[in-house]
């Protein structure tokens, strides 16, 4: 693993915008209280998340991209019901191309298992991914555009892509947008970082236990955050706590009841009958700690 790694130090940079890759992300968030609208009843939502993303070198122009995400939410879909735990694995699997000095590309595919994970079938399984190609403008700026795409159980979700990587040339200055996905801007005290960032998108799923009817969860997510971060062991070890606001709902529909098509945050044809109350958002607090393997010499 760790020649491979050495070998990322000599692959063009225009394959990751910026100098740097998130091997592994850990993060662990709890809202303060989400309310049931038009009743008196709230509940508390956790989330685990683990991404693992394991480059593997071709040749100078190209790289295998492997990798894996779990994650978790636990919380109550409706008033006074038990609390109910939402799963699900993705794996990652793609190629980052570089075609000159400035132009790149990145495809990857994202198949995943999505549901309570008490009876899993091919109803659980969803295809997605998202496709990049990026313009390195200069060494402090890359942009970007493209679109992701997944099969859902509410069907078929699509949302396109447009942002930039932008690097200050003292380094302390970063910004990073994937618009309207997410979006990271950060400045650098010395071993202390001082950001806001923002993340959104929509997921699903399938509940299909004993004790549940064959029903499926949307999640509509849009949750903004101001953080502070320490960097460790030669800003290899990042650890974040974050503070923000969670607009994310959960909302219950039978399983074929569906969207015609989904974009970005409309929904055409959405004559759907949701079954639970809308849930509010609310405060969040959570934690990440990443290990971030640099592509050249880490900041000092």
């Amino acid at each position: 693993m760790k020649s491979i790694l050495w070998l990322l130090c000599f692959i063009s940079t225009p394959l990751w915008a910026q100098n740097y890759v998130d091997l592994l992300k850990i993060g662990y968030g709890q809202t303060f209280s989400n309310d049931f609208e038009n009743t008196l009843s709230s509940t508390e939502v956790s989330s685990l998340d683990i991404d693992l993303t394991a480059p593997v070198p071709l040749s100078k122009k190209q790289v295998l991209i492997t990798g894996a995400t779990y994650g978790k939410y636990r919380l109550q879909l409706a008033p006074e019901a038990a609390y109910s735990n939402l799963f699900s694995t993705t794996l990652k699997l793609g190629l980052a191309s570089t075609y000159s000095e400035t132009w790149s590309s990145t495809l990857v595919l994202l198949p995943k298992i999505a549901s309570d994970y008490k009876n899993i079938t091919g109803n659980d399984f969803y295809l997605g991914g998202f496709a990049l190609l990026k313009y390195q403008k200069n060494q402090q700026l890359t942009y970007r555009m493209g679109a992701y795409a997944s099969q859902e159980a509410f069907g078929f979700f699509a949302v396109p892509i447009f942002g930039a990587y932008y690097l200050s040339p003292n380094e302390r200055f970063e910004m990073d947008l994937s618009m309207p996905i997410s979006g990271d801007i950060n400045y650098r005290l010395s071993k202390v970082s001082l950001g806001m960032d923002y993340y959104g998108i929509g997921r699903s799923f399938n509940l299909t236990g004993a004790n549940t009817q064959n029903v499926y969860v949307d999640v509509s997510s849009l949750d903004f955050a101001l953080y502070a971060q320490i960097a460790a062991l030669e800003n290899s070890v990042l650890l974040r706590a974050k503070l923000g606001y969670a607009t994310t709902d959960f909302e219950v529909y039978q399983q074929g009841d569906t969207v015609p098509f989904t974009l970005s945050a409309f929904s055409f044809g959405d004559n759907r009958t949701q079954l639970n109350p809308t849930i509010s958002g609310g405060l969040y607090f959570r934690v990440e700690a990443l290990y971030r393997f640099h592509l050249g010499n880490p900041k000092q």
